[in-house]
């Protein structure tokens, strides 16, 4: 099934909202991660630089000759410190194991002779890391050295404890998962919340589009009512065409200034189009519209003083008709027809019916569009408070003493 255009626009949203989250969380990740493997590589650079320091004191102070004697490294303050360390015999090497004074980790000394030999193998400083005996992480160096005859004899292994560097690794690796879920939570927010601004213009158009298709039915059902009661009339009376065809064609012509008046208010709300202002007379113009509208079950009276007004004639026009309209369909008790009087002085049209009036408390809903009190689609009074918001006017409402509701209407006289 083909989707909506409002589906379709939620649906964009929440591709945008997707979009720009995944966008920014995959470069947040990346950042992370890298931030991660730095520390780790950092962490590591630490941990050699406290072994290697250890190594290069050692070496100094084991004697070669053709025995390794290690009495020096015994009185040396190093022998008494951490990193603990071990002098291991390896390749020609014959001499007694030497361990420092001082455990900082229990080590199994079968790990520590498998170090001493493979960096006399290979012939070069090793760093890794290792565990202790009681699984203990620890960051490990071997450097292998030379007796007098240039032969690879043994090698200093050094053991570093590395609990507190992995502690803090692992406080920074959480920092980030928990600052990366954060942050992509706030992201999702902030592109829910900019993927709405996006897509608010096109959000405003089709709500615009949807306003002007609503207002052009309500404007238009009772002029296409008329039209069809006088073409049906003039098709049972033969003899009457003579007079119904002059009001069918008032008629026809009030419906094509309805869609102007529409299609003028598309554009004025859309910006691309300004009020068509120039002097009106307000008492020839409401005269004209009562004439124009059929009044069926309805009684409508017309006192108007000369009122000369600054306004669009074509939306007043409407407005006024909207406001007789909504008085001869609401404005009626049960079982008996509308009275509407309609009254004109400066600058102001009062339309007042004898209806059950309107309810104070409610009276401001009914201007808003697709609500009123009687269940109808409120948009004809929402068009004429429109009209006199634009003209820089007001529309005020209220029930009168003996009942009955009373639409005011005001405009800036010219």
């Amino acid at each position: 099934m083909r989707r909506s255009a409002a589906d379709r626009l939620r649906r964009l949203r929440r591709l945008l909202t997707w979009l720009f989250t995944g966008l920014n969380a995959a470069g947040l990740l990346v950042f992370a991660w890298l931030a991660v493997q730095a520390d780790t590589q950092q962490r590591e650079v630490r941990l050699d630089g406290r072994t290697s320091r250890v190594t290069a004191a050692v070496t100094r102070l084991v004697k070669e000759g053709d025995e390794v004697v290690t009495g020096l490294v015994g009185q040396d303050p190093v022998s008494g410190q951490c990193p603990q360390f071990a002098v291991l015999p390896a390749g020609v090497g014959r001499f007694a194991d030497f361990t420092s004074a001082r455990t900082c980790v229990p080590m199994d000394p079968v790990k520590l002779r498998a170090w001493a030999n493979e960096a006399v193998r290979s012939e070069a400083v090793l760093n890794g890391y290792g565990s202790g005996t009681g699984g203990e992480l620890v960051r490990i160096g071997a450097e292998p050295f030379r007796n007098t005859a240039g032969q690879y004899a043994g090698a200093v292994v050094v053991v570093a404890d590395a609990r507190g560097e992995e502690t803090d690794h692992d406080r920074l690796v959480l920092f980030a998962v928990g600052g990366c879920v954060l942050l992509v939570a706030a992201l999702g927010v902030a592109g829910h919340v900019l993927s709405g601004r996006a897509i608010r213009p096109a959000t405003a158009a089709l709500e615009q589009q949807e306003i002007l298709l609503a207002e052009t039915a309500h404007d238009l059902r009772t002029p296409v009512a008329a039209l069809r009661a006088l073409a049906e009339t003039a098709l049972r009376n033969p003899a009457e065409r003579a007079d119904l065809l002059p009001r069918t064609v008032r008629l026809a012509g009030r419906m094509g200034s309805i869609i102007d008046g529409l299609l003028v208010r598309a554009r004025l709300a859309a910006g691309v189009e300004s009020l068509a202002i120039q002097p009106v007379w307000l008492d020839q113009l409401v005269t004209g519209v009562v004439e124009e509208t059929p009044k069926e079950d309805a009684q409508v009276t017309v006192t108007a003083a000369p009122a000369k007004v600054l306004a669009d004639p074509a939306l007043v026009q409407r407005a006024i008709g909207n406001l007789l309209d909504n008085a001869m369909r609401h404005g009626r008790r049960p079982g008996s027809e509308a009275i509407v009087h309609i009254t004109v002085a400066g600058g102001r049209v009062t339309v007042a019916d004898h209806g059950p009036g309107i309810d104070a408390a409610v009276a401001e809903e009914t201007f808003d569009r697709f609500t009123s009190g009687a269940g109808s689609s409120g948009l004809g009074l929402s068009i004429v408070r429109w009209v006199a918001q634009a003209h820089g006017g007001v529309l005020r409402v209220y029930n009168a003493e003996v009942g009955g509701a009373i639409f005011e209407l005001s405009l800036p006289e010219a």
